[in-house]
């Protein structure tokens, strides 16, 4: 087992980067222990802070967007808890190399994996809020979230090309897209697919390929997207 980061070490550092005075040090020790370093770990805590998380951000995105649909917000929402983002985010605060890991997850390098970082910064927003309650830790959410919300791009650049194409036609008044599975190549374990999306009422249509057929079709949208908004071009 590695040995434990001194509560003398971890609570400055959690103080200067979430801006959370500790009253029960305990809370941030176990909230920076992997289940492969002791019994008393994180994960009921992380299960605690992601509620939270998840709260905060909606009423950060609520507040923020006070036109957009549910279907607009809901997807902001993933894409600021996604474990990605909540990963960069910790891995920029240093929470890595203040986890506590059992030797065997050490040496597989635990503190770069993306689920555990996401999950160590979870865990700690769920020990403010077992240390202090439910605002100190909207602090700290809005405190690590307040600039990925801001540096968010639209919400229309947020849906998928699929999407974005319906909506598109919709607003035409032009019937859903067709898709239409050209060829499937390659072994079962490797496939490689191909897909075409088709709009006969305007003559226009565009293939995409991917190693899943969503892939394809989500690559022959954008490609019709592209047609759609430059009607000089020809169809193919």
């Amino acid at each position: 087992m590695i040995a434990a980061s001194a509560p003398e070490a971890i609570l400055p550092w959690i103080e200067r980067e979430f801006g959370h005075v500790f009253a029960r040090p305990d809370l941030a020790v176990t909230a920076l222990t992997h289940r492969s370093a002791a019994a008393a770990h994180n994960e009921r805590l992380e299960f605690l802070g992601d509620a939270v998380v998840n709260c905060v951000v909606a009423q950060m995105l609520f507040e923020a967007h006070p036109r957009a649909d549910e279907g607009s917000l809901s997807r902001q929402r993933a894409t600021l808890v996604s474990g990605r983002s909540l990963a960069r985010i910790a891995a920029e605060r240093g929470v890595g190399e203040r986890v506590r890991f059992g030797a065997g997850e050490a040496k597989s390098g635990g503190h770069r994996r993306e689920s555990i970082l996401a999950d160590a910064l979870e865990s700690i927003v769920g020990a403010v809020f077992v240390d202090a309650g439910f605002d100190a830790a909207a602090a700290v959410v809005r405190r690590l979230l307040a600039e990925p919300l801001a540096q968010l791009p639209e919400v229309a650049a947020l849906k998928d090309p699929k999407t974005r194409l319906q909506e598109a036609l919709q607003g035409r008044g032009v019937a859903v897209p067709e898709y239409h599975l050209i060829a499937v190549r390659g072994e079962p374990h490797l496939q490689h697919f191909e897909v075409r999306c088709e709009v006969p009422a305007l003559g226009l249509a565009a293939s995409g390929e991917g190693v899943s057929r969503r892939r394809a079709e989500q690559l022959a949208a954008e490609r019709l997207i592209e047609r759609l908004h430059a009607p000089g071009r020809r169809p193919s």
